[in-house]
């Protein structure tokens, strides 16, 4: 393969940086770090389907989490602490889009979502291959995440702010569906229940 030739290196981001308020209201338990029915904790499955699929992997975690952040140091994860990761998402994404600038576009995944196949994020990574500026994972009609975006999209991106993440952008371009079979795009461990129901 010439230089020419070489396939596109997609940056994998992973938003690991928020509290997690509803699945302990008090903050006693971090609930990434909570363990699934096959003793992998959930931000971990979320990092290896990511890894798994990406040439490179970023991990967003707060400023004050030593523990979180040696576990995904661990898991062969770079690395980055975002002091401002309690203002919301926006923060922690535009926090990693700046370290990870020079890659020509990013599969931007939450921590708390263990479930998601690799091929549905090589299936993202294909469709910025194939020109596309915003990739969506479809399932039964239904979008989920990650979401991909290509480095065209990179000045609005680092633009965000708040808590709602890429999602306005999402809805102000063009966004290309890829179809899935694949709920586990549609699954997030949000609540203690969440939780408990994964190991039925």
């Amino acid at each position: 393969m010439t230089c020419a030739e070489a396939k596109p290196r997609y940056a994998g981001i992973l938003l690991a940086a928020g509290r997690g308020w509803r699945f302990d209201p008090e903050g006693r338990q971090n609930k990434l770090l909570q363990t699934l029915p096959d003793g992998t904790t959930i931000v971990a499955a979320a990092a290896r389907h990511l890894q798994a699929a990406t040439d490179s992997l970023l991990a967003v975690v707060p400023a004050d989490s030593p523990v979180l952040s040696a576990h995904l140091s661990a898991q062969g994860c770079a690395v980055t602490k975002c002091a401002a990761a309690d203002t919301g998402m926006a923060a922690s994404l535009v926090h990693a889009l700046r370290l990870a600038h020079d890659a020509p576009g990013w599969i931007i995944a939450l921590g708390d979502m263990p479930f998601v196949s690799p091929d549905t994020i090589r299936q993202l990574a294909a469709a910025l291959a194939q020109g596309a500026d915003i990739a969506v994972p479809v399932h039964q009609g239904m979008r989920g995440n990650p979401v991909a975006f290509s480095r065209r999209h990179l000045d609005e991106l680092l633009q965000l702010r708040g808590d709602i993440g890429a999602r306005r952008l999402m809805q102000t371009h063009p966004v290309h569906e890829v179809p899935v079979s694949d709920p586990g795009i549609l699954r997030d461990i949000d609540t203690a229940s969440d939780l408990e129901k994964c190991r039925f």
